[in-house]
Order: C-alpha cells, then sequence, then structure tokens
C-alpha cells in the first residue's frame, strides 16, 4: 500500500460559527490532517509562535513572494497582508496529508481557481439569534460594534452558495462528525484508493 495525494479542504463561515473549535477538535481527531499556516506582515501578538500561529514575515518579504507567485492565495485585511504558499500546500499534499485551509470567501474563490480539486465546506450558525449571542462577548462590546459584526457576518454568510459542503454547527458533536464524515467519504474516493491500493487492484484484476 502507497500513500495516496492528500486532499486540499477550504473551511469558511462567519465569525461566531465556532470554525476554530470544530477544526480543532478535527485535527486532533483525525490521522493525516494538516492545516495550512499563513504567512502574515502583522506583528507577533504576546502568546503567538511564529511558524505555529502565523509565519510572521516583513512587507518587503511578503511582497518579493507574491512577484514569484509562490502564494496560492494572499489579501490585504486591515492593513496588513495575509498569503498561503502554494508550495508548502503541494509539498503537504504530495506527502499524503490532506490540508486545512481557514480563509475566507475571497480567498477561497482564488484558490478554487489556482486548485479546481479542492473541497470547500462551510460553517453556519444554527440562526441568527445564536450568532449575534456568540459575537456579544461577555456584554462588554457597545450595540454597534456588535452591529458591525453581525453585518460582517451576514455578507460572508452571503457567500454559503460557492461551497460544495454545508455545516450546521448548532450541536458540535454533530457538526463535527459530519466533518469526518465529508473528509471519510474523500478519501475512500475511487481515484484515492487507486493509488493508495495499486498493488492489491492489480493483482484482483490480473
Amino acid at each position: 500500500m502507497t500513500h495516496a495525494t492528500g486532499t486540499l479542504y477550504i473551511i469558511s463561515a462567519p465569525s461566531g460559527a465556532g470554525k476554530t473549535s470544530l477544526v480543532k477538535a478535527l485535527l486532533e481527531q483525525t490521522d493525516n490532517l494538516r492545516v495550512s499556516v499563513s504567512h502574515t506582515t502583522r506583528a507577533m501578538r504576546p502568546g503567538e509562535i511564529d511558524g505555529v500561529n502565523y509565519h510572521f514575515t516583513s512587507r518587503e518579504a511578503f511582497v518579493s513572494r507574491v512577484a514569484d507567485a509562490d502564494f496560492l492565495e494572499h489579501a490585504e485585511v486591515f492593513g496588513n497582508l495575509y498569503g498561503t504558499s502554494q508550495s508548502t500546500v503541494e509539498r503537504t499534499l504530495a506527502q499524503g496529508n490532506d490540508l486545512i485551509l481557514e480563509i475566507d470567501w475571497q480567498g477561497a474563490q482564488q484558490v478554487r481557481r489556482a486548485m479546481p480539486d479542492a473541497r470547500s465546506i462551510f460553517i453556519l450558525p444554527p440562526s441568527r439569534a445564536t450568532l449575534r449571542e456568540r459575537l456579544t462577548t461577555r456584554g462588554q462590546d457597545e450595540e454597534s460594534v456588535i452591529d458591525g459584526r453581525m453585518a460582517l457576518a451576514v455578507d460572508e454568510i452571503s457567500h454559503y452558495v460557492e461551497y460544495d459542503y454545508l455545516v450546521i454547527n448548532d450541536d458540535f458533536n454533530t457538526a463535527l462528525d459530519d466533518l469526518k464524515s465529508i473528509l471519510r467519504s474523500a478519501r475512500l474516493n475511487v481515484s484515492r484508493q487507486v493509488e493508495r491500493y495499486q498493488a492489491l487492484l492489480t493483482a484482483l484484476v490480473s
């Protein structure tokens, strides 16, 4: 048995949908699954580790990599640059690992154009009321701040139709099982199984 080439997964969600917790649990409970670490020009925050949270880099180095077409997707957010290294993605997949990109709908569009075989998953909250409740952190934010977050979330949600799979995060364990099912199904795909069991299949039909 040989390892099959990994699958690239795009996972997007509005803030407050619980994506970060779900991806963390999925990584802990799934073999041969990695999460992509983005490059960024923003300053490192207390407690962050270079190469774990982000690959922290200078703006000059980032722009140079853009010129070399090394980013699968990149964007500027609040004056800081963020990007996903294409060479790292390709190397991880070639090693037989599945790889998750946690990116927004704009980044997802860029990745789909570059790697049309990528599978995309959108995570939704069970209701607007639940989303607002999750965005209201400890009651310290003013209503206007929460309204702004809700508007951004609703805009993000409107792009769910562009994705292959839709997971509703009402019950955490159910949503996690849904994500596991998507990965398991893809790993049983004929082309991946042929790569994995080439010797067996040849022996069975010869």
